[in-house]
C-alpha cells in the first residue's frame, strides 16, 4: 500500500520512528530525525487519522533508564506537530490511551527498548552458553507477542525509520505481520530514503566518488569492500588513515590503530587497484599532544607521527588532495568525518570535504550524506541545505549500499 493512496479517515496508525536523538541537558542538540519525520506524520493528521508513535533511545537494554526516557522529547514533536501530543509511559501497556484517541490527536508511546522483547536478544546469557539456543527460542516467542500488543493498538502500520530498518526487531520488522498488505505500507521518510539509495546503487552518474571516515577500518570493511566495485575514487579518512600507514611501516605515535586489520588494509590497496579505483589517503595529519580541542598542535606526514602526538585530523595537503578528488564528482556517498570535526580546532579537514562536496552538487552532483558523524558535520558547517539528500539512517544505509536485504523495508514489501 502507498501511503498517500491510504485512507486514515478515522484510523488510528502505529507509526515506528527513529527519535533516537542527541539529548544535552534535557535539550535535543539535533532535530534532524524528528524533522524528517514530521511529513509522515503530519500527512496521516490531515488524512484524518490518530497518531500512535513509536520510537526507541539509545541502548537501555531492557532497563528503565530516565536518561533514555522519550518523556524528554514530547515538547519538540509538540511543536513539531502542531498539535498537542499525549505521552503513555509504558508502551506495553498503552491500550487505554491508544482506544481514547480521537481523530487527530496523537500518543508517543514510551522507549521500546525498554523492553528486551523489542531487540529480540536474550538478556543476561552468553552466546557460547549450552542454555542460549533455548533462550534465543523463547525470547523470539516473547518478542512476537510483543509485537502483537503493539499492533493492536492500530488500524494500520506505517514503518518510517530507516536508521532502524537493518534490523528485525519487534517494532521494525515483527509487528508487520499483524497487518495485512493493504495496511501497511512505508512512510514518506522512507520512500525517500530507499529512492536515495537507489540514486547512487542503481543510477550512477560518474564520476563517482564514495569518502568513507570514522576511527575504524572494521566497521566500514564490506561497505568498503562493496564500493570498490563501484566507484572511480574512494576517499579513506579519520582514524582508518592511520591503520593504513602502519600497515606500510609508518610510525604513527598515539594515533588510532587496529593492529589486527593490517593485512585488510593492504588488501584493500590491492583491491582497488584490481578494479581501477583511485584510493586517496591522507599523507599529512594535523596532530596533537592529547585528545582534546586545546592540545599543542603539529603538523606532519601521516606516516611519522612523533611519539606522545595523535593524528586528530586531515593535514593541510591531504585537505586540498580531498577536495581535488571530489571536484567534477557526479555521483557522492559522504559516510564519516575527516578528523575529530566535534573540536573545532580539528575539523578543517572535514570542513573542507565539506564545502568540496557542496560545491560539487552545486555544479550537478548528487550527493548522499549519510551517518549520524557526517550528517553532524553538514550540520555543523551550515552545509545541509547544499547537498542532495542528508540520511537518517547509519548502519541502514551501509547495509542497503552493501545490497543487503533491510528486514524493515521487506516486512512491508513481502
Amino acid at each position: 500500500m502507498n501511503i498517500r493512496d491510504y485512507n486514515f479517515d478515522g484510523k488510528k496508525a502505529i507509526v515506528r520512528v527513529d527519535f533516537n536523538v542527541p539529548i544535552q541537558d534535557g535539550k535535543i542538540t539535533d532535530m534532524t530525525r524528528i524533522n524528517g519525520a514530521a511529513p509522515t506524520l503530519k500527512l496521516i493528521l490531515e488524512k484524518g487519522g490518530s497518531l500512535i508513535i513509536m520510537s526507541h533511545m539509545g541502548k537501555p537494554k531492557g532497563k528503565k533508564k530516565p536518561e533514555l526516557s522519550l518523556s524528554q522529547i514530547v515538547d519538540a514533536v509538540s511543536q513539531t506537530l502542531g498539535v498537542p501530543v499525549k505521552f503513555a509511559p509504558d508502551c506495553a501497556d498503552a491500550s487505554e490511551a491508544a482506544a481514547a484517541l480521537k481523530k487527530g490527536e496523537v500518543l508517543l508511546l514510551e522507549n521500546l527498548r525498554y523492553y528486551p522483547e523489542e531487540e529480540g536478544k536474550p538478556v543476561g546469557i552468553e552466546k557460547d552458553d549450552p542454555a542460549y539456543e533455548d533462550a534465543k527460542k523463547e525470547m523470539k516467542g516473547r518478542q512476537k507477542d510483543f509485537a502483537k500488543k503493539l499492533a493492536s493498538y492500530a488500524d494500520c502500520y506505517v514503518m518510517d525509520a530507516f536508521g532502524t530498518a537493518h534490523r528485525k526487531h519487534a517494532s521494525t520488522a515483527v509487528i508487520a505481520d499483524y497487518f495485512d498488505a493493504d495496511n501497511k505500507m512505508l512512510g514518506l521518510l522512507m520512500e525517500k530514503e530507499v529512492q536515495a539509495v537507489d540514486n547512487v546503487l542503481s543510477n550512477i552518474k560518474r564520476p563517482f566518488v564514495a569518502i568513507m571516515g570514522g576511527s575504524k577500518v572494521s566497521s566500514k570493511i564490506g561497505i568498503i569492500e562493496n564500493l570498490l566495485g563501484k566507484v572511480d575514487k574512494l576517499i579513506l579518512c579519520g582514524g582508518m588513515t592511520y591503520t593504513f600507514s602502519k600497515a606500510h611501516g609508518g610510525e604513527i605515535g598515539n594515533s588510532i590503530v587496529e593492529l589486527d586489520k593490517l593485512d585488510v588494509a593492504l588488501n584493500v590497496e590491492k583491491m582497488a587497484k584490481e578494479n581501477g579505483v583511485e584510493l586517496v589517503l591522507g599523507t599529512d595529519s594535523i596532530c596533537g599532544d592529547s585528545f582534546s580541542n586545546d592540545a599543542k598542535q603539529l603538523v606532519c606526514p601521516s606516516n611519522a607521527i612523533p611519539e606522545g602526538w595523535e593524528g586528530l585530523d586531515a593535514g593541510p595537503e591531504t585537505q586540498k588532495a580531498f577536495a581535488a578528488a571530489i571536484k567534477g564528482a557526479k555521483t557522492i556517498l559522504w559516510n564519516g568525518p575527516a578528523g575529530v570535526f566535534e573540536f573545532d580546532n580539528f575539523c578543517a579537514g572535514s570542513r573542507a570535504v565539506g564545502n568540496a562536496v557542496a560545491e560539487a552538487t552545486a555544479e550537478g552532483a548528487f550527493s548522499l550524506i549519510g551517518g549520524g558523524d557526517s550528517v553532524a558535520c553538514v550540520n555543523k558547517f551550515g552545509l545541509a541545505d547544499k547537498v542532495s539528500y542528508i540520511s537518517t539512517g547509519g548502519g541502514a544505509l551501509l547495509e542497503a549500499i552493501e545490497g543487503k536485504e533491510l528486514p524493515g523495508v521487506a516486512a512491508i514489501k513481502g
